[in-house]
């Protein structure tokens, strides 16, 4: 295979006319050993955060089933003090947390007063 070289710089002038020198120009050129270290250190940066990720995504097995370590929640309140009723509702997930008290009890024993 013959290379047309006439047809190659043709169409790098009308690459370089188009998009502008960059280009056509060698990656080569536009680095330094400034952005070489510059870019090292952000490889090291993104290096630091996926482990940090790759930590909190550590699976625990709980009872069978494999859940990830930052979705388990030690102190979550899931009972009632006052009914002692188990809930599992969204809509008690306010109360619980911040009265623990299911709504209902809610309802009953704080609203309005």
């Amino acid at each position: 295979m013959k290379k047309d070289l006439n047809y190659i710089a043709a169409l790098e002038k009308a690459i370089s006319e188009k998009y502008g020198q960059e280009a056509t120009a060698n990656p080569k050129a536009f680095w330094s050993p400034e952005k070489e270290k510059e870019y090292i250190e952000q490889i090291k940066e993104t290096y630091k955060k996926e482990s940090l990720v790759e930590k909190t995504q550590e699976k625990v097995d709980l009872g069978g089933v494999l859940i990830a370590k930052k979705l388990i929640n030690k102190n979550a309140k899931r009972q009632c003090e006052y009914c002692k009723k188990y809930s599992f509702n969204r809509d008690d997930d306010v109360y619980l947390t911040k009265f623990s008290s299911c709504q209902i009890c809610y309802i009953k024993y704080f609203e309005g007063r």
